[in-house]
C-alpha cells in the first residue's frame, strides 16, 4: 500500500541538478563558493532523513482525523506539534531565511530542494513552513526596525509562524475588492475590523504565537488595490519587553472541510478592532505583499513537485510488487510494472517529476543571481507563473496516473494514492488559480516587453539543442540526436504560437482566451530543455553512471510523449478566442 512505502529523498538528482545539470556548480556561485552542490546534497540527505522519519508517518493521520476547531481554538493531530518544535529545533526554519533576515540564507536552489522534501513526505504540515517564510521576505523587504525586532525575528526562529490574510467573502482575485478596515488610533496602532476567509494555518496549537500578514484599506483611502494597505496582527499581543500579553480581538471563526490537504487548518478570521501595525508606507500594501504571494506561488512549484514524487513512489513501489495476469514477451511471475501500458505510466510520471523538480531548481538559481543580472531577474520573473501554472497543473495529471497505476485499489483511500490527488487538487488554485498566472504572463511579461523575455528564452534553448545535436557519446548520442529534433519542432511551434499572441493586439480577448494554453506550452516545452541538459550532462560522462540510463529514458519519453503537446497547444493559441 501507498501509505507504508517509505519515503525515499531525491538526493541524487538534487547532486546532479546542482553540480553538472546547468554547467557548473550553482551552489558555489550562488553563496560565494561557501556551499557546494556536494555540501547542499549533504543538506539535502539530512532534510529527507527529517522528513521521512518525523513528517511522513503524520501524512496519513492528519489526512484521517485533521485539523480541529474546539471551544475557538484549532487543533492539529497527535504528533504535528512535536514535530513542528523538531524542525525549528533542528534549524530548519532559519535555514532557508535570508542572511539580512538573520537566516542561514541558503541559495533559493536549495531551498527548492528543501520544500519538495518537507511536502512530498507532508503537504499539509510543509504549508506552515512555506508560510512562515513568505513572512519572512515580506517583513525584511518592508518592515519598521521595531517590527523587525518584535516580529521577524521570531519568525526567522521558528518561534512563531506567519499567514497571508488577504481573501474576504467578496474579495477573492479581485484584492480592490477588500473591504477590512484599519482605523488609526492615537497610539500609533491601527483597529482592524472585518473577515478573512481561506487562511491557510490561521490558526492551530503548534506554536506560541502567529503574526498574521493582513491587507485592508484605513478611512478615506483611494478606491480599488492603490488603497490597501498591510499590517502585522499578532494572535497575541507582545508587550514592550517581548512578552506574551492577552489574545488579540482574532475569532477563529470557523475552519473549512476541504477535499485534500485535511491537516492544513485553512481559517475563516474575524478581525474584531483588532490590534494591527503598519508595514511599510501607507498605501503601500499590496506591493509588500506580492513579496509574499511570489515566494508562494515558487513555493506551489515545489509543492506540485512533492506531491508528484510521492504519487510516483507509491506507485511504482505497488507496480513491483503486483502480479496480475501474464506479462507480455516475459516469463511467469513477472509484476504489473512490466505491462507496456503501466511502464508508459510509471516513465510518464517520472520524466514529468524529473522535469519539475529541474525546472525548479533553474527558477531558484534564476533567482539567486537575480540581484547582479538583469536578465536572470527577468527570466525569474517571466517563469514564476509558469512554474507555479504548469507544474500544478501537472501534478494533477501525475498525482491521477498514480492512482490508475494502483487500478481499483487506488480509489480506496486505504491505499493513500487517492490522498495525493486529493492534496495535489488545490494547487492549480490557491496562491492565483493558473488563469490567474497565465494573465500574469500574457499581460506583464509577454506583451509588455513584445516578447522579448520569451525569445531570449528560446534562443537559450537553442542553443541546448545546438550541443544536443553536436553528442557523439556512446551512450547518449542516439537518444541527444532524437531529442535534438523534437526540440527544434517545439521551439518552432512555441515561436508561431507567441507571434499569434502578440498579433492579437487588436483583440485582448484573444490573448487572454489562450493564455493558459500558452502557459502550458511554455512550461511543456521547458520541462523538454530540463531534459536535455540533463543528457547534455550525462553525455560528459567518462563512465556510465549508475542513474544516467534511466535519465536517458526520462527523457528520451518525455520529448517524445510530452513535448508534441507544445505544437497541440501551439494550433490552440493560435485560434484566440472561440465564441
Amino acid at each position: 500500500m501507498s501509505a507504508a512505502v517509505p519515503y525515499t529523498p531525491p538526493v541524487a538528482d538534487y547532486a546532479f541538478l546542482y553540480g553538472e545539470v546547468f554547467g557548473r556548480d550553482i551552489v558555489a556561485t550562488a553563496s560565494d563558493g561557501a556551499l557546494s552542490a556536494e555540501d547542499a546534497a549533504e543538506i539535502l540527505a539530512g532534510a529527507g532523513e527529517f522528513a521521512a522519519e518525523v513528517l511522513a508517518p503524520l501524512d496519513r493521520v492528519g489526512d484521517e482525523v485533521g485539523a480541529r476547531l474546539i471551544d475557538g481554538q484549532v487543533h492539529l493531530p497527535e504528533g504535528f506539534a512535536d514535530a513542528y518544535q523538531a524542525l525549528v529545533e533542528a534549524g530548519w526554519v532559519s535555514a532557508t531565511a535570508p542572511e539580512s533576515a538573520g537566516g542561514d540564507g541558503l541559495p533559493e536552489s536549495v531551498a527548492a530542494g528543501l520544500g519538495e522534501i518537507w511536502n512530498a513526505s507532508n503537504a499539509a504540515f510543509a504549508l506552515c513552513w512555506m508560510l512562515g517564510s513568505g513572512a519572512i521576505h515580506a517583513l525584511d523587504a518592508a518592515a519598521s526596525d521595531e517590527l523587525r525586532e518584535t516580529y521577524l525575528t521570531k519568525l526567522v526562529s521558528g518561534e512563531w509562524t506567519g499567514t497571508m490574510n488577504l481573501t474576504e467573502p467578496e474579495a477573492g482575485t479581485d484584492l480592490g475588492a477588500i473591504r477590512t478596515m484599519a482605523t488609526p488610533r492615537e497610539d500609533g496602532t491601527y483597529a482592524i475590523r472585518g473577515q478573512k476567509i481561506f487562511i491557510t494555518w490561521g490558526d492551530h496549537d503548534v506554536a506560541e504565537n502567529i503574526v498574521h500578514l493582513v491587507l485592508a484599506r484605513t478611512p478615506d483611502a483611494p478606491d480599488g488595490a492603490k488603497g490597501l494597505s498591510l499590517f502585522v496582527a499578532p494572535r497575541l499581543l507582545v508587550g514592550a519587553d517581548g512578552s506574551l500579553g492577552q489574545r488579540n480581538q482574532i475569532e477563529t471563526v470557523a475552519i473549512e472541510h476541504k477535499l485534500g490537504i485535511h491537516a492544513s487548518p485553512t481559517c475563516v478570521l474575524s478581525y474584531e478592532d483588532a490590534t494591527g501595525y503598519l508595514v511599510g508606507e501607507l498605501h503601500g500594501g499590496l506591493a509588500g505583499m506580492f513579496v509574499m504571494m511570489n515566494s508562494a506561488r515558487v513555493g506551489m512549484g515545489h509543492q506540485s513537485t512533492g506531491i508528484s514524487d510521492r504519487a510516483y513512489q507509491g506507485a511504482a513501489s505497488y507496480a513491483a510488487g503486483r502480479l496480475q495476469g501474464r506479462v507480455l514477451d516475459h516469463p511467469a511471475g513477472a509484476s504489473i510494472a512490466e505491462h507496456p501500458d503501466v511502464r508508459r505510466i510509471l516513465r510518464s510520471m517520472s520524466s514529468q517529476v524529473f522535469a519539475m523538480r529541474a525546472l525548479s531548481v533553474y527558477v531558484g538559481d534564476l533567482f539567486d543571481r537575480a540581484s547582479a543580472d538583469a536578465e536572470a531577474l527577468r527570466m525569474a520573473e517571466l517563469f514564476v507563473p509558469i512554474l507555479k501554472g504548469w507544474a500544478s497543473e501537472e501534478a494533477l495529471r501525475v498525482t491521477s496516473d498514480g492512482i490508475q497505476v494502483y487500478g481499483g485499489m487506488g480509489f480506496i483511500e486505504e491505499t493513500g494514492a487517492a490522498q495525493h490527488y486529493r492534496d495535489a487538487r488545490i494547487v492549480p488554485i490557491y496562491e492565483g488559480t493558473t488563469a490567474i498566472q497565465s494573465n500574469d504572463l500574457i499581460g506583464r511579461k509577454v506583451l509588455r516587453d513584445r516578447g522579448a523575455t520569451v525569445a531570449e528564452l528560446f534562443t537559450q534553448i537553442e542553443q541546448t539543442v545546438a550541443v544536443l545535436g553536436a553528442v557523439d557519446s556512446d551512450v547518449a548520442a542516439d537518444v541527444a540526436a532524437r531529442m535534438a529534433d523534437r526540440l527544434t519542432r517545439a521551439i518552432a511551434a512555441a515561436r508561431s504560437a507567441t507571434d499569434s499572441i502578440l498579433g492579437f493586439a487588436d483583440s485582448a480577448r484573444d490573448a487572454y482566451a489562450v493564455s493558459v494554453p500558452y502557459l502550458m506550452l511554455l512550461g511543456t516545452l521547458a520541462g523538454g530543455w530540463m531534459h536535455a541538459l540533463a543528457v547534455v550532462a550525462v553525455s560528459a560522462h567518462a563512465a556510465p553512471a549508475e542513474a544516467d540510463a534511466a535519465r536517458l529514458t526520462d527523457a528520451d519519453f518525455y520529448t517524445a510523449h510530452h513535448l508534441p503537446r507544445v505544437q497541440a497547444l501551439s494550433e490552440t493559441v493560435s485560434a484566440g478566442e472561440i465564441a
